[in-house]
């Protein structure tokens, strides 16, 4: 088993800290009723997507891509939150709307991913 360094324990644990606080703040500015479309949850899923492409492309330094990747991108996103979201919307009567939520939030992720690291690699370039 590997030991961790302690610089990379910390950089994961104050990011995530910082990333659901983030998230945290965004659910307050943005409720929604039980069954509701989740639009917080898919605005910070998205966002953080973005990201992470960004990030992935811009360093492969290890303490960055601990504390911005694992750590605050890490506590900001949330994929438990999405599929809890769709399915009380499921449970509401709401089948429809809860599917179609489910596969946009994965299909918007996948594209945010893949704009952060052409946006990214493109604005490197020139």
């Amino acid at each position: 088993m590997t030991i961790l360094p302690v610089r990379l324990l910390g950089a994961v644990t104050l990011g995530g800290a910082l990333g659901s606080l983030a998230r945290f703040g965004l659910s307050v500015l943005f409720p929604h009723p039980p069954g509701g479309f989740a639009v917080s949850t898919m605005l910070v899923n998205v966002t953080g997507c973005l990201l992470i492409g960004v990030l992935y492309t811009a360093t492969d330094h290890p303490l960055w891509r601990a504390f911005l990747g694992v750590g605050v991108l890490g506590g900001y996103t949330t994929y438990s939150t999405a599929v809890l979201d769709a399915l009380q919307a499921g449970q509401t009567g709401h089948a429809l709307p809860a599917l179609a939520y489910t596969f946009g939030t994965l299909v918007a992720c996948l594209l945010a991913v893949v704009a952060g690291m052409r946006l990214f690699t493109r604005s490197g370039e020139r």
